[in-house]
């Protein structure tokens, strides 16, 4: 076994991507207050071809320095816009037929391994603020509350590693199901 070097890496070029197919997955980042968990981010949504990035709030916007070193041209291929009220976003894509998922811990969670997918497969999952989490006003529009289940002694994972996790899953079911 030998590590591959980067020019020996079959990845799409920017053009390809923006043609390629994606994964009907959407992120909606509600208030997230890091620029570099924002740039992760797109580099998580990136990596599983997700259709669109919904950046709300407080969160920021590219171009913007932390956000550049941390998706490190991410981006640039991924689509996205900006819009003050994450409950705008989530009510405008629950009327076109997703479903709305808060990533979040909830007294009646869906626990990650037992998401049943819709049968249209089309999934918003809503990503909240690192100290206070996904606003109760957007908990009030989402379809359910997916949680990851954790084992440890901390109540929550960091925001940017969680939407891997979780984009993870809900793409392999999608793309290999």
């Amino acid at each position: 076994m030998r590590k591959l070097p980067t020019h020996e890496i079959s990845r799409l070029s920017p053009a390809e991507f923006q043609t390629a197919e994606k994964t009907s997955v959407v992120l909606i980042l509600d208030n997230i207050r890091s620029a570099n968990n924002v740039g992760s981010i797109f580099r998580t949504a990136d990596a599983f071809a997700l259709e669109h990035l919904y950046l709300c709030g407080i969160t920021a916007t590219p171009p913007h320095r932390d956000i550049m070193k941390t998706a490190i041209g991410a981006e640039a291929t991924v689509n996205w816009s900006y819009e003050e009220l994450t409950t705008k976003v989530a009510m405008l894509l629950k009327s076109q037929g997703w479903t709305i998922l808060a990533v979040e811990q909830s007294d009646n969670p869906t626990w990650l391994q037992e998401l049943e997918l819709p049968a249209n497969g089309k999934v918003a999952l809503v990503l909240g603020n690192e100290v206070n989490g996904v606003d109760s006003e957007v908990m009030d529009i989402c379809d359910a509350a997916l949680e990851v289940p954790q084992f440890g002694t901390k109540h929550s994972l960091n925001v940017a590693v969680c939407t891997g996790v979780v984009c993870w899953e809900v793409t392999r079911r999608l793309r290999f199901n």
